[in-house]
């Protein structure tokens, strides 16, 4: 295994986990099979709900951190445009924010034997994240599941109510950010379709490109995965209409037959990434100071009234307990 430098010499690195990829493709299935696999996951994590009962294995305040540090660029997570990464240009802002990544990170994770780190958000922002965590000494294993664009546009229609050309554009560009983000490290790219019905197979995939076996992948945790790994985690599916999506769908088919042939152990065609990079940037420069912005403050308009119905349902309990205390 690879050394880091530590301040006192060297010394063997650590491994983290990084899932990588869209919001919507997998990246909560795979998650949670290397969770059971041995991989530590912190304390706090968002709850699921009715788009993800079985839970979306985030670090809520990483997220929110991560939400906000994307809206300090004039950007969210549901822009479009947010990659290639957007520095911000104080030099001395942008080191508060490593700073703060790095204070948090070590503070949820609590020391954490392999930690395991998976929030979308974080591939549009690994040019941030990916230093933290080499400095902190991590041997960083990443996993990027591939799933076809238009079953993630259906997913997110239902939840966020997207049009499929948002939606697909979304998910070239976190691919393409998840991809730019993890060059040079050991990084597996897995299938989402053949994760729920050939895990062990995409394991075994994982171990091979990672160098190293699974954590802890015991009988008993393979139980629990067969578990997880049901056919209702499925819930939209792709056709071969992709290439017909207006203004993203032949930039998406392109990146989508790259990761496809990745995701079934040929190489990547690192070419064609950077070809549709280059198509991403001109799409940026063209359309995004009318979509970003937008973004950015729709995103922020959501944070505050959430914020606002905690704060309210805080009171309200509050008075709630105090007529209770009165009876």
């Amino acid at each position: 295994m690879p050394s880091a430098k530590a301040n006192t010499g060297m010394q063997t690195a650590r491994p983290a986990y990084l899932v990588l990829g869209m919001h919507r493709s997998g990246t909560s299935a795979a998650t949670q099979l290397l969770a059971l696999a041995g991989a530590n996951l912190p304390g706090r994590l968002i709850e699921g709900d009715e788009h993800n009962a079985k839970g979306y294995f985030e670090p809520w305040r990483i997220a929110v951190f991560n939400d906000e540090r994307l809206r300090a660029a004039g950007s969210a997570w549901h822009d479009p445009f947010a990659h290639p990464y957007v520095a911000l240009p104080d030099a001395g802002q942008e080191a508060a924010w490593t700073e703060r990544a790095r204070a948090l990170f070590v503070e949820e994770y609590q020391g954490a034997a392999i930690p395991l780190l998976k929030d979308p958000r974080v591939s549009v922002l690994t040019p941030l994240w990916r230093p933290v965590l080499e400095d902190l000494g991590y041997e960083l294993r990443c996993v990027i599941p591939v799933r076809h664009p238009l079953a993630v546009a259906g997913s997110l229609g239902k939840r966020d109510g997207f049009p499929v050309e948002k939606s697909v554009l979304l998910w070239v560009t976190y691919m393409l950010a998840a991809e730019a983000g993890s060059r040079g490290l050991k990084r597996a790219f897995v299938d989402y379709d053949t994760l729920l019905t050939d895990w062990r197979g995409e394991v075994a995939r994982i171990e091979t490109a990672h160098g190293a076996p699974l954590p802890a992948l015991t009988e008993a945790a393979a139980v629990e995965i067969d578990a997880f790994l049901t056919p209702e985690l499925r819930r939209n599916t792709g056709d071969d209409q992709l290439h017909q999506v207006p203004i993203s769908g032949g930039l998406a088919q392109s990146v989508f037959s790259a990761f496809q042939i990745a995701a079934a152990g040929a190489p990547l065609d690192l070419r064609a990434l950077d070809a549709a990079t280059a198509r991403l940037l001109e799409m940026r420069a063209q359309m995004g100071p009318l979509v970003s912005p937008v973004t950015r403050d729709l995103d922020q308009a959501r944070s505050d009234l959430a914020d606002a119905h905690r704060l309210y349902a805080f009171r309200m309990s509050e008075a709630l307990d105090k007529l209770l205390e009165q009876h």
